[in-house]
């Protein structure tokens, strides 16, 4: 009598067993990446899982691209081999934010040379730390996705790549929501088919007006609800500051999870230093 189940029916399930026996014995997930924000794991159970398509979304000015390049620079310092594709700013543009969020230096002070010995010193720590491990930096074309398939293609070992922004997906040759929730839909099935994590960030424009929270809530991702229907993870970006800048909450942010299709939804305490683009987590800010 043939077994009722054959040894490559069950691998599935022993896989996701062993990996449950890691974890419960402290190891990281085999299949889940680190962000570097330790109060962000913990609300995603881990860090972001192969397959994932998380969407960060922001007003304008509100720090969702300095979030994404710092999640990926933590994610590389930590041996993740992650990208960040960005259409608005040059590599170089790119690279002085990362030496300023991981220096703790101005934009300004980095480009016109005037760093006081303290900043100068960390900038070069940083700068050193940066050529051993250092996520893929490279500019992407308007208009599609094929373009990422085509670089998820050619790194096989890469396992998180970061999009900024969203927007920029868009062909221009149609209605604006219809391409977006085609590009959605897109990156979601480059996501699951190559097996890595993919993050993109997009503006959610003027959300607040008229509205007594002006929070943003998971419909004001837009995309005709292909965000809301596709995406893994969505978080977004509310900075007291830009809605009440005469209250002292100067810096103080919050990271809502406005969806997590494999756990629970709430928030997380960040804060931002304007001057050096970066983010610290409130409950673990010494990194």
């Amino acid at each position: 009598m043939a077994p009722l189940l054959r040894a490559t029916d069950i691998s599935p399930l022993a896989r996701l067993i062993r990996r449950v026996d890691a974890a419960s014995d402290g190891e990281a997930a085999g299949d889940s990446f680190a962000t570097g924000f330790p109060s962000i794991d913990k609300q995603l159970g881990g860090g972001a899982r192969r397959g994932d398509l998380i969407v960060l979304g922001g007003e304008a000015a509100s720090g969702k691209s300095s979030l994404a390049l710092a999640m990926a620079l933590r994610m590389a310092q930590a041996g993740t081999q992650a990208a960040f594709f960005t259409h608005e700013m040059s590599v170089d543009r790119v690279m002085e934010r990362a030496l300023a969020i991981e220096g703790r230096a101005r934009i300004d002070e980095i480009r016109q040379g005037s760093l006081n010995e303290m900043t100068r010193a960390a900038v070069g720590a940083t700068a050193v730390r940066l050529r051993d491990r250092a996520p893929i930096f490279e500019t992407f074309p308007a208009g599609g996705t094929d373009w990422l398939g085509d670089a998820l293609r050619r790194s096989l070992d890469l396992q998180v790549a970061f999009v900024d922004p969203l927007q920029a997906l868009a062909p221009g040759t149609r209605n604006m929501d219809e391409e977006l929730a085609t590009a959605v839909r897109d990156l979601k099935t480059l996501a699951r088919d190559l097996n890595v994590v993919v993050v993109v960030t997009t503006h959610l424009g003027s959300v607040a007006t008229g509205r007594a929270d002006p929070r943003p809530t998971i419909d004001d991702f837009g995309a005709l609800g292909a965000v809301k229907q596709h995406a893994d993870i969505v978080l977004g970006i509310y900075r007291e500051e830009m809605f009440a800048p005469s209250n002292g909450v100067e810096g103080a942010t919050e990271l809502l999870i406005r969806k997590n299709r494999n756990g629970s939804t709430g928030y997380v305490d960040l804060y931002f230093y304007k001057q050096w683009l970066r983010f610290e987590d409130m409950l673990d800010p010494d990194r």
